[in-house]
């Protein structure tokens, strides 16, 4: 299998499996000398594991399946500094349920990589979907945040947020950062995630499954980030945040909105600050981002986050009988899966942010003596 690894200079390879021993990353191209502070990994990781609640409250997103999520530095950091070699994390997996799969083995899931991977490989790893397991992202949270530590020593005013903004239909009405760890949806807005919780009670009761938008934030990026044709600064990040598989749509600043705009509504005007010193901007219709460079202005973009496709409802797929030939069956998955990924996936967004911006830091250092 191809393509484990993302980057040029700041190179992330993820390994393992959902259901195999454990997961993990090799963080190839961060700099000698960095201070890592591993306590801010694992509160990474513990941000995007399964099984939390919030304050005690019912959270009707997430799955039941509860895993530590310790992370095992195996090389890379000596004394709380990074070495300039390749750093590997392992997350062990400690609950397993690979018996829920046993239906699986021959039968694909509706809405999961199973037929595709089956189409490609002609074998797969029936236990949770192996690598096209959502559970993968837990070592680029882990990268991640080696990432956000470069990108903090050079910007100390940088910073990378995501939230929820709508899910099961139901919309934020304000945006306000300080309450998005505060509610179980990670939304930026309490009154609204209250009702999107219960909006997903129902949806789980009823065995299904709901899908949302997550946003994310960037702001303290100076202009002039981004390679101007095949390495734009969007491009790179639309790959990214492309690569988490249950995104399947991203916008920047006014997005597909701006087709319906004329150039004189979609243009972000421009003016001196009041120092002489810099540029500021009137909006942001470009959503920080101009000819595939930022612009100093603030990053803004919207992922698509898709339903999740294991529901507890019956579904009509196919199986295989072994002789190139397909049948037709009925499915009921079994297990223990979210009912919305939002809450769970808004560090991995982060995470796949912050790893694009460190690699196109380090690129930019070549950029001009």
């Amino acid at each position: 299998m191809a393509q484990n690894t993302i980057g040029t200079i700041f190179k992330v390879t993820t390994f393992g499996e959902s259901h195999g021993a454990g997961l993990g990353c090799i963080v190839d191209g961060c700099p000698a000398g960095l201070k890592i502070d591993e306590q801010k990994i694992q509160a990474a990781l513990d941000r995007r594991k399964p099984g939390q609640s919030f304050a005690g409250k019912n959270n009707a997103s997430v799955t039941a399946r509860k895993e530590d999520d310790k992370a095992e530095i195996l090389s890379g950091i000596f004394e709380g500094k990074s070495e300039g070699t390749p750093i590997a994390i392992v997350i062990r997996n400690t609950s397993q349920h690979s018996k829920d799969y046993g239906n699986l083995v021959n039968t694909f899931r509706p809405g999961h990589a199973d037929f595709s991977f089956f189409s490609k490989y002609g074998f797969r790893d029936y236990r949770g979907g192996g690598r096209s397991s959502g559970r993968e992202t837990a070592a680029r949270v882990a990268a991640g945040e080696i990432a956000r530590q470069i990108l903090e020593a050079h910007f100390p005013q940088i910073k990378i947020t995501a939230y929820t903004e709508r899910a099961a239909g139901i919309s934020i009405q304000k945006v306000d950062f300080s309450q998005i760890e505060e509610n179980s949806l990670r939304a930026a807005d309490n009154e609204a995630a209250a009702k999107m919780n219960a909006k997903i009670e129902e949806i789980r009761k009823q065995g299904d499954s709901t899908g949302g938008i997550v946003s994310c934030h960037v702001s303290g990026i100076p202009a002039g980030l981004g390679e101007p044709v095949f390495g734009k600064l969007d491009a790179e990040l639309a790959k990214a945040i492309l690569s988490v598989g249950a995104v399947k749509g991203i916008e920047f600043g006014a997005g597909f909105a701006a087709a319906d705009l004329l150039g004189s509504e979609n243009n972000d005007n421009m003016h001196a600050s009041s120092d002489k010193k810099s540029v500021e901007f009137d909006s942001n219709n470009a959503g920080g981002i101009i000819g595939g460079i930022s612009n100093g202005n603030e990053i803004v973009f919207r992922a698509a986050i898709k339903p999740v496709p294991s529901i507890f409802k019956s579904q009509k797929t196919v199986f295989a009988n072994g002789n190139g030939l397909f049948g037709d069956t009925d499915l009921v998955i079994e297990g223990r899966h979210d009912v919305c990924l939002c809450p769970r996936i808004v560090p991995v967004i982060e995470a796949m942010t912050a790893i694009t911006l460190a690699d196109l830091l380090l690129q930019n250092k070549a950029a001009k003596l």
